[in-house]
């Protein structure tokens, strides 16, 4: 049984790919799975412990208005309840689908100076993502 490693920031590359692969001005509706932790982890002390929920809630909160500005919006969110196909152990916490007008816009948005404000928010949430973008089939 292989472990994978938890991942909770894009990298350098895995953006440099989406920029140039995903068709340009197309819309991306991105699926996010995320598992939270227990307890936040924050790299500031002087933020107040919460658990991850709550952390990832502030986060959502600040986020709404970066969304609007780039024309995103979230289409759905949800518990979720186990997996019926996936490795042992990937379960995830809640699921949400968000859908950007184009890759662009994504990009821009998650290299914009508001957004790197609030994803401290994100990052002391997660114990485990994924953000996988897609297309509509044509």
């Amino acid at each position: 049984m292989s472990v994978l490693t938890p991942a909770i920031e894009p990298t350098r590359e895995s953006v440099a790919r989406f920029a140039e692969q995903f068709p340009a001005g197309q819309p991306v509706v991105m699926l996010n799975l995320l598992r939270f932790r227990e307890q936040a982890s924050y790299a500031d002390a002087s933020i107040a412990p919460c658990s991850g929920r709550r952390a990832y809630a502030e986060y959502s909160r600040l986020i709404e208005p970066i969304l609007a500005g780039c024309g995103a919006q979230v289409l759905w969110v949800g518990k979720s309840f186990g997996a019926l196909i996936a490795p042992p152990g990937e379960e995830w916490d809640e699921v949400l689908l968000v859908r950007y007008p184009s890759s662009e816009a994504f990009i821009g948005m998650i290299r914009s100076p508001a957004y790197r404000a609030i994803v401290h928010h994100r990052s002391a949430a997660l114990a485990d993502s994924r953000l996988v973008p897609n297309s509509q089939v044509e």
